[in-house]
């Protein structure tokens, strides 16, 4: 292998590898690993092509400052060039981005400016109109504009494009391509370039339930209406000015459940740490190789790497906290617990165990009380305001052992109770222990509730 001068060389040539053991149908699926571009998704080869193309035309260079708004990955990609080149950067990102991300970012020296996912276009606080404001009013900005410009296609007719049909020669070419849609550009600028190299192509797109793409390609109907869905990246509520939807032939929309499940699926089965949209197109793909009656080739993008979605999609919490996993249900406050004790899910510390252990235990685990296990008798529990009002004026009382701080008057519930006589608990301030006669099963907070009480609804 070559050496490289930097690290925008390592950005596109990406490997495909074919699916073995995932259920294809009478199909050969093929995944195209964009992950493996140096800021972990597909979006890096944008991020260069349009800030070169601004710089050959002029329109900026060193040291100015470029404003984008992102709801994925393109945020990145900018950041990696804009960081090689020279460039300050703000973006404008919508609150449902993963925190990885956003630590990725501003740890590559991009300004985060955070705005609401619940607000459509033409919304002050929408992302793209927001960043479009703060370009507008910093002095000597220029505004990238991902979903209106034309640089972002020509990456994909012009570079990635080729490379997949030149991989696919190997194999005998490609018979469909899956991929999904934000600002457009992927869509776009695949769709041009088959249209000319290989047109017998079909273009199909993923894209999830809520966006209103799906309906506009399978029934040709432009909804002004959307609903919110959790996948990053892909899906709009307007068709972006850079589209040209005129040559996919059809349309698959995924759930934000089916997609963070078979993201899982693909990690499980054949080693692939792929992102939320991944799994939307994984989820299309294989919908679509199962439909086939003849054998057909077929293409999808594992868009970005899962490395940026530990905290939410591999995260089994998360996931049981949305509703998007499940346990069996058993018809009393068990149902309500995050983290049974039986299954070792709980948090615990002992009573012989230093504060400061406590201490680090709540924040490694993001929980603000402890049950005080003396092998599996609950004697106590302690919570923040415990461990602040012991410590405070006396740092050195961090080394005292646990039990010096804790609360052992319990206010236990029984696990066959209504959910009702939570509300007690907490408006007392309480966390809720739950038992079954001597038997300690878990802890039951607000969010816990309010969590359980959303899943109904759902």
């Amino acid at each position: 292998m070559s050496i490289h001068q930097s690290v925008l060389e390592l950005i596109g040539g990406t490997p495909i590898i074919k699916a073995q053991r995932l259920d294809t149908g009478v199909c050969e699926l093929y995944l195209k690993l964009e992950s493996q571009n140096p800021g972990g998704s597909i979006k890096d080869r944008i991020g260069l092509s349009m800030i070169e193309a601004a710089e050959k035309a002029g329109k900026i260079r060193p040291g100015d400052t470029l404003v984008e708004g992102t709801a994925g990955n393109t945020g990145i990609g900018l950041a990696l060039v804009a960081q090689q080149k020279g460039y300050k950067l703000i973006l404008v990102v919508p609150d449902k981005m993963s925190r990885e991300k956003i630590f990725n970012l501003k740890a590559m020296g991009a300004q985060v400016v955070l705005t609401r996912s619940d607000v459509a276009k033409g919304h002050p606080d929408y992302y793209q109109d927001l960043a479009e404001r703060l370009a507008r009013e910093t002095p000597g900005a220029y505004f990238i504009n991902q979903f209106g410009n034309p640089d972002n296609p020509a990456a994909h007719e012009f570079v990635t494009g080729p490379e997949i049909l030149s991989q696919m020669s190997d194999v005998g070419g490609l018979d469909a391509i899956v991929f999904g849609c934000g600002s457009s550009g992927t869509m776009t600028g695949l769709s041009r370039f088959f249209a000319k190299q290989s047109p017998n192509t079909e273009l199909i797109l993923a894209d999830p339930v809520g966006s209103i793409l799906e309906e506009y390609i399978n029934r040709g109907t432009l909804s002004d209406k959307s609903a919110s869905w959790m996948v990053e990246g892909i899906g709009e509520d307007f068709l972006p000015p850079i589209s040209d939807f005129s040559r996919v032939r059809k349309a698959y929309a995924i759930s934000d459940k089916e997609s963070f499940l078979t993201a899982r699926e693909l990690l499980e089965k054949e080693g692939i740490l792929g992102g939320s949209s991944t799994g939307t197109l994984l989820a299309a793909a294989l919908k679509y190789c199962r439909e086939q009656t003849t054998p057909k080739k077929v293409l999808t993008l594992v868009c970005d790497t899962g490395n940026k979605y530990l905290s939410k999609m591999y995260n089994d919490f998360w996931m049981l906290d949305n509703g998007f996993l499940a346990r069996q249900p058993t018809g009393d406050l068990r149902d309500l617990i995050l983290r049974p004790f039986s299954q070792r899910d709980t948090v615990v510390v002992g009573p012989n165990d230093l504060l400061v252990t406590a201490y680090q235990r709540m924040k490694l685990y993001d929980v603000s009380q402890l049950p005080v296990m003396d092998g599996d008798n609950i004697v106590g529990i302690v919570d923040e305001s415990d461990v602040l009002l012991h410590v405070y004026g006396d740092e050195t009382r961090f080394r005292d052992p646990v039990s010096t701080a804790m609360v052992s008057k319990l206010d236990k519930i029984d696990v066959r109770s209504p959910i009702e006589s939570l509300l007690p608990v907490f408006d007392r301030g309480h966390v809720a222990i739950v038992v079954d006669g001597e038997k300690f099963i878990g802890l039951i907070t607000r969010i816990d509730l309010l969590n359980y009480l959303r899943r109904r609804v759902q």
